[in-house]
């Protein structure tokens, strides 16, 4: 699984994938994002199927999910976004240091394409 970067404010990075053995035709897929100072990703969907826990390692992060709140989540807090869910907002709430999460993906073994930007 090679790692992907989306942008120069952030680095997506394959971490683990499983096809989940007693659910089949789902895996668990899990990614860390390192976001750069003031780093951010677009606006975005996730594959239809995508159940998402997402966990910040480090540093702080600033998530939007659906008509849910803007919120800071900081190191050891998390969230969840369920299938269909539009992230508007995913970025490091600090301008001077770093951060990263994890997200874990609970989703249809045949969807490779986990993050849709809105045009």
């Amino acid at each position: 699984m090679p790692a992907a970067a989306h942008g120069p404010e952030e680095k997506v990075t394959p971490h683990f994938e499983r096809a989940i053995p007693n659910i089949p035709g789902k895996s668990l897929v899990a990614l860390v994002v390192d976001y750069a100072p003031g780093g951010a990703s677009p606006a975005h969907t996730h594959a239809k199927s995508a159940f998402i826990f997402a966990y910040v390692l480090s540093g702080a992060i600033e998530s939007k999910v659906d008509d849910g709140p803007a919120r800071v989540y900081r190191a050891g807090e998390s969230w969840h976004e369920v299938p269909g869910a539009t992230h508007a907002i995913s970025r490091n709430a600090s301008k001077t240091r770093p951060a990263k999460l994890l997200a874990v993906f609970v989703v249809d073994s045949d969807d490779k394409q986990l993050v849709t930007p809105l045009k």
